[in-house]
């Protein structure tokens, strides 16, 4: 049966649906008819997606054969993201194919990252099974360049996702459309001679999503990356059945914009400029400003602790982000609804770079503590101050402060909607401390706190509110 997506049957089906409908396009829609495109309008409302949305901090683990020559080779320092190694003209292919022979790490401990990524508070993890050069970390039975033909030898994926299932963190796959090892693939399609190799790629890829899901029937989602290519766009209609096939697979899987085309080569969006895929992938180490900027969509930033390394490199030059950076950065996520995720890169043995620990660590201990401004948490339709950010708990309504910046005079403003009233403030940490609301105009107060001892951290101040009635005549406009 042919899959015309005419917008005004679609609209009345979805009334029907068990997804929600609001519009969440980021211009204004065409009415185009489409057969690949997106096949929903608005937001999920099921409870896998409610689940997703209210992670807040997720871990991403960047993790294959390019982190033995860590960024290197030859003497010589490969200045891109380490993964991308193989394609630098000094690094010579046959000799990066053939490192999958060395890959033996003996101090990969699945329990010990999942131990760290719980302690972090991350409640779901993002983790490459094969990144663009085609390694995979299981063991596949469609191709040799796999785990099982290294002297490691051991299923990684299986043990990792044994382990985090087993500390309730929800596991996600990543997969690489982009594969430079299988013979079929191709960047774009310049005749029927690379259109014929590339069908074998598809059936390739196609086994391979199946084989992840079936020996891994736990999994939650798929991140798809390396889906730009000329000759992945053309697929439309294949990449379509594909993912509608791997839905029927796991009920719920959640799939994000990141893994088809339209038939018309429009990607994330399609030409209605509706979403295609549960959530918006395009926040990749860079984060929206405002709220109108997500246009709706529910989405996930996934960061580097480098400018721009997701793979071990040995050497991180430039700028590294601080515990506070990056607290900030999930904090901002949350207040923005969407999802933070941090990336690590484990070197070819196995081990955490202490900076990654380190890092991981600082931001466990301020979670430990503030937590609830994070799970389940998100915008809060309050105007922002310089201070930092509001979060909300989408269920109970709580809504909370966070503070990045302390002013000197310790006067921490917020303007409240009309009708709600600011009625009583207390510190999440220490709620006995010296706070007090001072109102200073309708629907306008200062917080005053000043600290005896200023913290290095971000603190968090709880606001418990109420609606008033109408407070007309309490304050005076002055006449001019």
């Amino acid at each position: 049966m042919k899959r015309t997506t005419l917008i005004a049957l679609l609209t009345a089906f979805l009334t029907h649906s068990t997804f929600t409908t609001a519009q969440t396009s980021p211009e204004k829609r065409n009415s185009v008819a489409l057969e690949h495109g997106a096949h929903r309008l608005g937001k999920r409302s099921d409870t896998f997606m409610e689940t997703w949305r209210n992670y807040g901090l997720g871990q991403f683990i960047h993790w294959g054969v390019y982190a033995i020559p860590g960024g290197h080779w030859d003497g010589k320092y490969y200045p891109g993201a380490a993964e991308w190694i193989r394609s630098w003209k000094e690094m010579p292919k046959d000799a990066y194919d053939n490192l999958y022979k060395q890959f033996d790490p003996k101090a990969f401990d699945a329990g010990k990252w999942a131990d760290q990524a719980k302690d972090m508070g991350a409640k779901y993890v993002i983790i490459t099974t094969k990144h663009h050069d085609g390694f995979c970390l299981w063991p596949s039975k469609y191709t040799d360049y796999t785990i099982a033909k290294s002297p490691y030898g051991k299923d990684i994926i299986g043990q990792l996702v044994e382990a985090y299932d087993a500390r309730g963190i929800d596991v996600y796959l990543y997969f690489s459309i982009i594969d430079w090892n299988h013979p079929g693939y191709r960047s774009s399609l310049k005749d029927d001679a690379d259109r014929k190799e590339y069908e074998t790629f598809k059936t390739f890829t196609r086994n391979q999503l199946v084989e992840l899901l079936e020996r891994y029937p736990s999994t939650k989602g798929l991140w798809f990356d390396g889906s730009w290519d000329k000759a992945w766009i053309e697929q439309a209609a294949f990449a379509d059945e594909l993912g509608r096939e791997l839905r029927d697979m796991v009920p719920g899987l959640i799939i994000g914009s990141r893994f088809r085309a339209d038939e018309n080569g429009n990607r994330h969006f399609d030409t209605n400029g509706d979403m295609m895929g549960d959530y918006e992938q395009g926040w990749e180490r860079k984060m929206p400003e405002t709220i109108a900027d997500t246009h709706g969509n529910d989405w996930d930033c996934v960061m580097t602790i480098p400018e721009n390394q997701w793979g071990y490199h040995s050497d991180w030059k430039g700028h590294v982000k601080t515990g506070n950076e990056l607290i900030e950065m999930l904090v901002k996520a949350v207040a923005l609804d969407g999802n933070f995720v941090l990336n690590f890169g484990p070197d070819g043995q196995g081990n955490i770079r202490p900076e990654e620990t380190r890092l991981a660590a600082e931001m466990g201990a301020w979670m430990d503590k503030n937590h609830e401004v994070i799970y389940g948490c998100g915008y809060l339709d309050w105007k922002k101050q310089d201070w930092g950010y509001y979060t909300v708990n989408r269920k109970t309504g709580k809504k909370y402060m966070v503070v990045f910046n302390t002013p000197v005079s310790g006067a921490l403003r917020v303007k409240t909607p009309s009708k709600t009233k600011l009625e009583t403030v207390y510190l999440l940490e220490n709620p006995d401390a010296d706070i007090a609301i001072e109102e200073i105009h309708r629907n306008e107060y200062f917080i005053h706190y000043q600290p005896d001892t200023p913290s290095d951290k971000p603190f968090v101040i709880v606001m418990e509110t109420t609606g008033s009635a109408s407070d007309e005549g309490h304050y005076q406009k002055a006449k001019t």
